[in-house]
C-alpha cells in the first residue's frame, strides 16, 4: 500500500528544489545582466577622463554616474543569453552614454545597429547625426531589452545623453507607433532632437510588425 502523505513529502521537497533552483538562475541572470552592462560604461568613463585630461583638468561632478543598475527583470530569456554572448566579442568605446532616469536605464549607444551591438547596449543608427551634434540623433534598441522600459513613457519625461563633449537634456514631445517603412521619423530636423525607435508591440511573440517612437527635443540651456 502506497504510503500517501510520505510521497506527499517527497513531492514538496521536489518543488522546493526546483523553486530554489529557478531563483538561483533568476539571480545570476540579474547578477550577468548588472557586472556586464557596467563594462560599456566603464569604458566611456575611461576614454572620456583621458580626453578630459588632454585638455582641461578634470571636473569630478562631471562624471558618469553608475549607480543606476541594469534591471534585467522585464527581459526576455533569449535576450539575456545573446546579451552575454555578446560580452565575448571587443566593441569600439561607446559613443555616448542615454540615461532616462523614470525607469533606471543607463546604457552605453554604440556604433551601428549589427545583433550584436544591440545585444550589447544600444545602437546609433547609420545616416543621423551623432549623439550631441545638432538634427536629429537616431537610436534603435530591442524591445525585450534595454528599451523594453520605453513602454512607461510619456511626453514630458526627460532623457539625457552623454558625450565626450558634456551633456545634452531632452523632454519627450510625442511617441508614435508607426509600420517599418515610415523612416521619415529620422528624416533631419532643425531642432535637435532625439529619436528613440524599438519594435511593437512589446510583448509580441515573434518578429514585430510595427515600430515604436519616442521623440525628444534637446533643452535649451
Amino acid at each position: 500500500m502506497i504510503d500517501r502523505k510520505r510521497v506527499l513529502r517527497v513531492v514538496q521537497w521536489i518543488l522546493v528544489a526546483a523553486g530554489l533552483t529557478l531563483v538561483g538562475f533568476w539571480a545570476a541572470a540579474r547578477l550577468g545582466g548588472w557586472f556586464g552592462a557596467r563594462t560599456e560604461i566603464r569604458r566611456f568613463e575611461k576614454v572620456r577622463a583621458e580626453s578630459a585630461a588632454e585638455t582641461a583638468p578634470v571636473d569630478s561632478d562631471r562624471g558618469i554616474a553608475t549607480e543606476l543598475p541594469v534591471d534585467t527583470s522585464l527581459w526576455a530569456e533569449k535576450r539575456i543569453e545573446e546579451y552575454r554572448e555578446s560580452l565575448d566579442h571587443p566593441f569600439d568605446s561607446a559613443l555616448a552614454i542615454l540615461r532616462v532616469s523614470k525607469i533606471k536605464l543607463e546604457v552605453a549607444v554604440l556604433s551601428g545597429t549589427s545583433e550584436l551591438a544591440l545585444n550589447r547596449g544600444v545602437g546609433h543608427i547609420a545616416g543621423t547625426p551623432l549623439p550631441g551634434e545638432s538634427g536629429n540623433v537616431g537610436i534603435a534598441g530591442h524591445r525585450d531589452g534595454y528599451f523594453r522600459g520605453l513602454k512607461d513613457l510619456v511626453v514630458g519625461d526627460l532623457i539625457e545623453v552623454e558625450t565626450l563633449a558634456g551633456r545634452q537634456n531632452y523632454t519627450i514631445t510625442e511617441l508614435l507607433i508607426v509600420d517599418p517603412p515610415d523612416v521619415w521619423v529620422l528624416e533631419p530636423t532643425e531642432i535637435p532632437s532625439l529619436t528613440l525607435v524599438t519594435c511593437y508591440p512589446f510583448y509580441f511573440v515573434g518578429s514585430a510588425p510595427q515600430r515604436y517612437i519616442v521623440r525628444a527635443e534637446k533643452n535649451e540651456p
